[in-house]
């Protein structure tokens, strides 16, 4: 019984994800904060919060604020994700934490067709810990640990994993540039072999401008990531307008994905409360993600 896990299950967390393939826990791709996945889920150069903990760790070193933020991903069917972080100083370093809950419920086991015998659920978990410095006047540095647990009905596993990223500034006045590598680790054995991590590799530029006479900003952002067990590889651009500081509405595409290529949302900003959704439309009747990010700035 154990060997009869629902094939819907597996399928349509790869077409999300860009394939489990050679890469386990794909929960560890999902985009942290609906302002970074409505605007494509690069978030190497855009993740302008805490958030940046999940992309690019060394962004965390411009970020000088403390913050709380949760994030809800309903992505489809029965499948749901739910992230947690915090950002604080200490020791004249910034750091954040963050935690990810994410669950597959109801999957269904049959020995023959008809109804089913029972059901289970698919846990998996992750906490990460995350700091950034300044190199020089322009580059920053920043690092990620995290603790990553998996269990599929009766086995699960635990591993761990780190992320490296630069961040580099003032090239041209607002342009910022960003690389990361990701989810460097490994996992112990799932019953009879190890899964491994979906390493990956972000490259990416923003540049943010501003038409103060209509009290507007924009960002725009592009950029390179590359699943480095798969052969294939992604491209992203994305955009942002905001309105007196106050309202936002982005857009992003990224290019290489089965099921999903557009996304879209907006953000409301109000004396330190950010409330964000994004959208993002998927194909082949799997049913479509909605992100909503609940994010507190404290004074």
């Amino acid at each position: 019984m154990k060997k009869i896990f629902v094939i819907f299950f597996f399928t349509s967390l790869g077409l999300f994800a860009q394939s489990v393939g050679n890469g386990g826990v794909a929960f560890l791709k999902f985009g942290f904060g609906a302002r970074n996945i409505a605007m494509s889920d690069l978030g190497v150069v855009s993740a302008n919060d805490l958030s940046a903990l999940n992309y690019n760790p060394s962004l965390l070193a411009l970020n000088n604020k403390t913050q709380l933020s949760f994030t809800h991903n309903s992505l489809f069917q029965d499948l749901s994700s739910e992230m947690f972080g915090g950002s604080f100083r200490a020791l004249g370093l910034p750091v954040a934490i963050g935690v990810n809950t994410t669950t597959v419920s109801n999957i269904e086991v049959r020995l023959k067709p008809g109804d089913p015998i029972s059901t289970f659920s698919v846990h998996y978990f992750a906490t990460s810990i995350s700091s950034a410095f300044q190199v020089t006047d322009n580059i920053f540095a920043g690092a990620t640990f995290k603790y990553v647990y998996e269990n599929i009905f009766s086995d699960d596993a635990t591993g761990y994993g780190f992320d490296f990223g630069l961040t580099y500034q003032k090239l041209i006045d607002g342009l910022t540039l960003g690389a990361s590598l990701r989810n460097i680790g490994s996992m112990n054995q799932l019953r009879t072999e190890s899964t491994k991590l979906p390493t990956d590799l972000r490259l990416g530029g923003a540049y943010s401008f501003s038409v103060n006479e209509y009290n507007l900003d924009f960002t725009a952002l592009a950029g390179f990531q590359k699943y480095t067990l798969q052969n294939d590889s992604h491209i992203h651009f994305g955009g942002e307008a905001v309105y007196q500081k106050m309202f936002a509405l982005r857009l992003g595409y990224a290019s290489g994905y089965d099921s999903k290529n557009i996304s879209t949302g907006f953000g409301v900003l109000w004396h330190g409360i950010n409330l964000d959704y994004a959208y993002v439309p998927v194909k082949y009747g799997l049913g479509d993600s909605h992100i909503i990010t609940f994010t507190y700035t404290f004074d």
